[in-house]
């Protein structure tokens, strides 16, 4: 490791870059209603609004991804910023639906260009057991800056403060990312066969990325699904849309800070299967609470999708090395871009059980209540799904590092 290369103040800095990913997407969750109050937009425009954000993200991810072996991440990085300061003004004096689809497009390019290049950077800055452990706290502040992100849209929305505002304010931490990663020294990649783009795509091509690919697409959905449309949802179901947010994410940064003795004794595959079992739980449990259960089932959820995310990246950087830089960008890409086809589905459930509850007679926050609660009811397949996929894989797993070790032990020694 080149000793002008400061690791602390680079992971400093892409924690403020995921910061402000993570205050676009709360804030955005928060001012949505209005936006749709605003502007006359169905729910499912509402959902084409949010996956223009989830479908910027995997495109700047496919660009980004084999770009870091040749040009590096400081580049990338002030992409990014270029990105999320063009996004984020355009969102602020957007004039109706059209503009507002390209505005949140360019943030979430952003978004998914932070991404290419820190996730790859933090790899490349650490060994082993400590690679996922950084990697999970880099992936903290994704929850923790929604936890910020969610408090200050909650404080501007009570103080009556306008949605434009609140857009603005995902400038700070910007502002705050491009002054760290100022003038500093990057590191070259160091991952096994990363200066080769097409060794990277031949291990993209195995059984086992490929399985990982699929899983990333259920787990991302897992997980944004609720979160990106908890107001809607959780409007009327007797507890604080927004404090439930909070809470989720708050103790999914919690969780992902502490990742380093759950992944060493549980190992990343066993992680996985016990978040499947606690998501799938949660989104059900969420689906038929009300009142302060609701938060108890916010709880159940959070424990479940909290390592989600982190531990498949890992994953990836750990198990599948080759894959490189780009491997990590297409795994985090996917997820968006699953993320993304599914948002105008989820807004289309909304519309479609809202006017199935008013032919059942209900009328007021009934609707909305049964609504949300019909649409989560559709989202607990998606965990249930990664429950028996992620079992298959921890077997797997065991079972060939059962015969790697067989074959070690066999091998004649010199």
């Amino acid at each position: 490791m080149n000793l002008t290369i400061n690791r602390s103040r680079l992971f400093n800095a892409s924690c403020f870059s995921l910061i402000t990913t993570a205050m676009a997407f709360a804030i955005r969750a928060g001012v949505l209603t209005q936006l749709g109050d605003e502007f006359k937009l169905t729910a499912e425009q509402l959902g084409y609004v949010n996956a223009m954000a989830f479908l910027g993200f995997p495109i700047a991810m496919i660009i980004g991804g084999p770009l870091y072996n040749s040009i590096g991440p400081k580049r990338i990085v002030w992409v990014a910023f270029i990105t999320h300061v063009l996004g984020l003004v355009m969102t602020i004096f957007a004039g109706g639906y059209w503009t507002l689809l390209l505005s949140t497009f360019f943030v979430g390019f952003g978004n998914g260009t932070v991404e290419a290049a820190c996730n790859p950077m933090i790899a490349d800055m650490y060994d082993g057991n400590v690679k996922i452990k950084m990697l999970s706290r880099f992936h903290m502040w994704f929850p923790g800056g929604i936890v910020l992100g969610t408090l200050v849209s909650k404080f501007m929305t009570d103080a009556g403060l306008g949605w434009q505002l609140q857009i603005g304010a995902i400038l700070i931490p910007a502002v705050i990312y491009a002054f760290m990663f100022l003038g500093q020294q990057f590191p070259a990649s160091k991952v096994e066969g990363a200066a080769s783009t097409g060794e990277n795509i031949r291990s993209m091509l195995s059984p086992l990325y490929l399985f990982m690919l699929a899983c990333m697409a259920l787990t991302a959905i897992s997980e944004f699904g609720p979160e990106q449309w908890v107001g809607p949802i959780l409007g009327k179901a007797g507890a604080s849309p927004m404090l439930i947010l909070a809470l989720v994410t708050g103790l999914m940064a919690v969780g992902r800070y502490f990742a380093g003795p759950v992944v060493h004794s549980l190992n990343p595959t066993g992680v996985l299967l016990g978040s499947a079992i606690f998501a799938a739980l949660g989104v059900y449990l969420m689906s038929t609470a009300t009142g302060p259960m609701v938060y108890v089932s916010a709880v159940i959820f959070a424990i479940g999708v909290c390592y989600f995310w982190p531990t498949m990246i890992g994953f990836v950087a750990e198990y599948i090395p080759r894959a490189g830089a780009f491997g990590m960008s297409i795994m985090g890409g996917m997820g968006m871009f699953a993320t993304s086809i599914f948002q105008p589905i989820i807004g289309g459930w909304i519309d479609t059980e809202t006017a199935e509850a008013k032919t059942r007679g209900l009328s007021g926050d009934a609707v909305e209540l049964a609504a949300g609660q019909a649409t989560l009811a559709h989202m607990v397949i998606f965990p249930v799904i990664l429950i028996f996929a992620f079992g298959g894989l921890y077997f797997f797993m065991r079972n060939r590092k059962h015969v790697d070790e067989t074959v070690s032990l066999e091998q004649p020694q010199l």
